[in-house]
């Protein structure tokens, strides 16, 4: 896109609040140090109970046992904190309602067992759209659809700003072709107006501009998006095909037309140039109309010989 039609493209694209919470990186610990030291942990509470049974004395005994059981909840409450994070996820961490950070580092990760840990896909994405009834610029209905590739950028943004970020896309990806379909005309009859058929990829650089703009407060990149179903309804279709097959049909005869006249004055220039022959002016009239008629004439031109002269 051109850079005089960027401050159009952004004219129109609404105003989205602005977020309350980033993303952050979230403090964890590499996972297996942490589940080594939970089963010790569970290891020496087990061993502590059972060496309870060798002890005499009461005392001694319920002490080895609520010791043991203690370092064995200890640890089992220590190895809540694991967590498995694949590569294309992310952990939102939050502590008693606070959003504490993310963990974007894949594989086995230790946090604050006390946290909840929202998994959340960081993967790119595809959606697309219903196909869309309508009203262009001009009050034609048309059909379209778009799909829109994207994925997760800031996982607070999308976890606290919005309530489902999925549908959040989805719905703001459809009221963004709505929009771009009734600002523009499905063919522009003037010849340097913008139209969605004429004009594929400044619109579509327009959409993209407008979806960013309408998920960007959900933390959401849009990497693409493309029309992909785009044409009149059926109630006009038949309609408009008439209507653009006599355009066609006029812009052929305008450009035959040209030839035409070009191949005449070059016939007149030779013959003038060689001095082939005295041509006044209604015998130019005469062969200009003649070559006129072979050379814009549907069917192939029936020779008539003249035997006598043009005056006769």
């Amino acid at each position: 896109m051109s850079t005089h039609d960027a401050p159009q493209a952004t004219a129109d694209v609404p105003e989205m609040p602005a977020p309350r919470v980033r993303e952050t990186h979230a403090h964890s610990i590499g996972g297996g140090f942490a589940l080594l030291l939970g089963l010790v942990g569970l290891l020496v509470g087990a061993g502590l109970v059972v060496g309870a049974t060798a002890v005499d004395s009461a005392g001694g005994k319920a002490a080895l046992i609520i010791g043991g059981i203690l370092i064995a909840l200890a640890a089992f409450l220590a190895m809540c904190g694991l967590n498995m994070v694949a590569p294309g996820e992310a952990r939102v961490v939050q502590l008693f309602g606070r959003y504490r950070g993310t963990i974007r580092q894949d594989g086995l990760r230790w946090v604050n067992p006390f946290t909840s840990r929202t998994k959340i896909s960081t993967r790119v994405r595809n959606h697309e759209t219903a196909v869309l009834k309508v009203n262009d610029a001009y009050g034609n209905p048309i059909e379209l659809a778009a799909v829109v590739v994207w994925r997760v950028e800031d996982t607070a943004q999308a976890t606290f700003e919005v309530d489902d970020y999925v549908e959040f896309v989805s719905t703001q990806t459809e009221a963004a072709v709505r929009h771009i379909a009734i600002e523009y005309p499905y063919d522009a009859h003037e010849e340097d107006g913008l139209s969605l058929r004429g004009n594929a990829e400044e619109i579509t650089e327009k959409l993209a501009v407008e979806l960013h703009a309408r998920v960007e407060a959900a933390g959401v990149q849009i990497i693409e998006s493309r029309f992909t179903h785009l044409a009149y309804a059926p109630e006009i279709a038949s309609a408009m095909l008439q209507r653009q097959q006599a355009g066609a049909v006029v812009a052929a005869r305008r450009q035959i037309v040209d030839g035409a006249v070009g191949m005449v004055e070059a016939a007149l220039a030779r013959i003038n140039e060689q001095d082939i022959v005295e041509l006044d002016n209604e015998r130019k009239a005469a062969m200009v109309s003649n070559l006129m008629v072979v050379l814009c004439g549907d069917r192939a031109a029936q020779p008539v010989l003249n035997t006598g002269t043009l005056y006769q």
